[in-house]
């Protein structure tokens, strides 16, 4: 049996890091990819393959896919979308621009990505495209307006790309963890930095006895059922390897409450409750 082949993007740590790692250790011929060229870098030396792309840049898209598809011989079996950024912030502080710039990694980037793999999916006659979408692309928070924006376009996009591929062989997934053990908070904060003015902001007494103490300081101890990345790479494994894959996968006891909390509960009480935690 020939080796499978997936490419990940955002391994340059957290939950792409360790699915790169898990998959590799399962068998699959992995390409790493990272946004930065040192990170590629890092993980040549761990001996992986570590295509550069970021999602912001066109060229280092079909650059990236390009080198993969070398490499292989023209296939790919697998795409797992991964790299994504926080921008934390009230909805009303957020400047159009910021928006814009998040959704240039956090979806126009994907969708870029995974178009350009269809077509080598497509003649195999199969394909696995999985998305890690979030909690947040079904349910809400304060202050996660921007990232809670392009997950939920996240999931409409791919609930219909999973329908269009019915007839394709290619299957289409969507993993979504709720709290994980991941650097997205530090790695928000010069984002916030970029686009927040939250000094001259109606919330600003908010910011200062909410936001800023948890996205400087840190939450006192692990959030309420976080999980290590370990947690997504298993459901991955399931995406990956399952004959039937399902359309989602829930990551997290926070995300299968929130679930039955969606389906069940009027939206005024679901409101509360989430303004209330």
């Amino acid at each position: 049996m020939s080796t499978r082949s997936i490419l990940i993007t955002g391994c340059s740590s957290g939950i792409g890091y360790d699915a790169a790692c898990g998959l590799r250790d399962r068998g699959w011929r992995v390409f790493a990819s990272c946004r930065q060229e040192a990170d590629c870098e890092r993980l040549r030396t761990e001996g992986f393959e570590s295509p550069r792309i970021d999602y912001a840049d066109t060229a280092s898209i079909h650059a990236g896919l390009s080198e993969v598809l070398a490499a292989t011989g023209g296939t790919l079996d697998a795409l797992f979308n991964n790299g994504a950024f926080g921008l934390p912030g009230a909805v009303e502080d957020l400047p159009t621009d910021g928006l814009r710039e998040i959704f240039e990694t956090n979806f126009f980037g994907w969708h870029e990505l995974t178009r350009a793999v269809i077509p080598t999916m497509r003649k195999q006659g199969s394909g696995r495209i999985v998305q890690c979408s979030s909690v947040l692309g079904f349910v809400t928070y304060s202050w996660r307006g921007a990232y809670a924006s392009t997950k939920y376009a996240l999931e409409g996009l791919t609930d219909t790309l999973r329908i269009e591929m019915r007839d394709t062989g290619i299957d289409v997934v969507l993993i979504e963890p709720g709290p994980i053990t991941t650097k997205i908070r530090i790695n928000s904060i010069p984002h916030f930095e970029k686009w927040i003015n939250w000094k001259q902001s109606a919330r600003a007494d908010q910011y200062r006895s909410s936001l800023l103490k948890r996205l400087y300081d840190g939450p006192d101890g692990p959030d309420p059922f976080e999980l290590p990345p370990s947690a997504v790479t298993a459901k991955l494994v399931k995406a990956l390897e399952s004959k039937r894959p399902k359309p989602r996968y829930y990551v997290t006891t926070a995300t299968y409450i929130s679930g039955i909390g969606r389906r069940i509960l009027p939206t005024r009480w679901l409101d509360w409750i989430i303004a209330k935690s």
